[in-house]
């Protein structure tokens, strides 16, 4: 069974729906983007360096959750730059021609940005490494007594890689990223930042702050929920005709969606219930977990467990899952 979940941090068709003729959400420069301070400050230190050279950006490797703004720093990178970026991702690149395509094309100082890189086929991985560190591809003509190697010379370019599973990438791979950084979660103050901004850009009616506070709290830490929670509200505010989005306003629209206030939406409190009412508060199997939601075991470990764990409601034992403390404490909100 599959559910639709407005506070999934996975990419989803409305994240880029909505105003296609009118201004990006999407910050293009360092000086507008909000959050990340280190890789900022990394970022700034790596650019700079590489326009006094003369010379491309280091490969970068961001990892991390969903939903942080790895694709947003790579076209904020092209645009310091002064650069193009080019987007795809490791599912995409089925076989080498896929990849060489694509680099045969870029100019001196381009960027390729490929998503989820820890799902490129290992025969496409063979063509990355020499691109990667000499700038160069070598193709096969022929087979058997007749091969031969033709060696295609490359401009030299930027590779930045995103995953969010960084663990499964090879050694080899990870080893030739010149600049590897992770993506923390964001707090609600700088998610408050990024709501306000996003508000002036959607044209909207100054909000109540405290509203933009109450949408922050309610986002998990990731700007691409505290987004799409925000037209959410906008389109509830918008039908009801109020002139500006309030604190109340806002409640009722997310209380609509089924988002409460710790974030959780009807998916987590199911998880959470199953737990609490027929396993008494735990261990459990996920797999009996998943049997009595009628979901799949890697749907909840994948995207249900993770924020749970984060906030401190689930624990993972070796006998199974169970509620916290906390969650026991939070149990009543599970019946509000």
């Amino acid at each position: 069974m599959s559910r639709e979940r407005i506070v999934s941090a996975n990419h989803q068709p409305e994240d880029t729906a909505g105003e296609p003729t009118g201004p990006t959400i999407r910050p293009k420069t360092l000086d507008d983007y909000i959050g990340q301070s280190q890789l900022q400050t990394r970022l700034r230190i790596a650019m700079t360096a590489a326009k006094s050279r003369q010379e491309p950006t280091e490969h970068l490797l961001l990892h991390g959750p969903p939903g942080l703004g790895k694709t947003t720093i790579a076209h904020i990178v092209a645009e310091e730059m002064g650069t193009k970026a080019y987007v795809t991702s490791g599912p995409a690149l089925t076989k080498g021609a896929d990849l060489v395509g694509t680099l045969t094309r870029m100019q001196p100082g381009d960027i390729l940005f490929i998503d989820e890189i820890h799902r490129l086929p290992a025969a496409v991985e063979e063509y990355v490494y020499p691109a990667m560190e000499d700038f160069k591809i070598d193709f096969t003509l022929d087979a058997g007594m007749h091969a031969r190697v033709v060696t295609y010379r490359l401009q030299p370019f930027t590779l930045i890689g995103a995953t969010t599973r960084a663990g499964l990438l090879t050694a080899a791979l990870r080893s030739r990223f010149g600049i590897a950084h992770r993506l923390d979660f964001y707090e609600p103050s700088e998610l408050e930042q990024i709501l306000a901004r996003a508000s002036e850009v959607l044209n909207l009616n100054p909000p109540d702050p405290a509203a933009l506070t109450l949408i922050a709290s309610r986002s998990r830490g990731t700007p691409r929920v505290a987004l799409r929670l925000l037209r959410r509200v906008r389109d509830f505010a918008q039908v009801h005709q109020a002139q500006c989005i309030t604190t109340e306003l806002a409640d009722e629209a997310l209380r609509l969606e089924g988002v409460d206030e710790q974030g959780l939406d009807d998916l987590d409190r199911a998880y959470l219930k199953v737990i609490r009412d027929v396993y008494d508060g735990g261990p459990a199997g996920l797999e009996a977990i998943a049997a009595t939601l009628g979901e799949d075991s890697g749907t909840l470990e994948d995207v249900v467990e993770p924020y749970l764990l984060q906030i401190g409601l689930l624990a993972r034992t070796r006998q199974g899952r169970q509620l916290t403390s906390g969650g026991q404490t939070s149990l009543p909100l599970l019946d509000a």
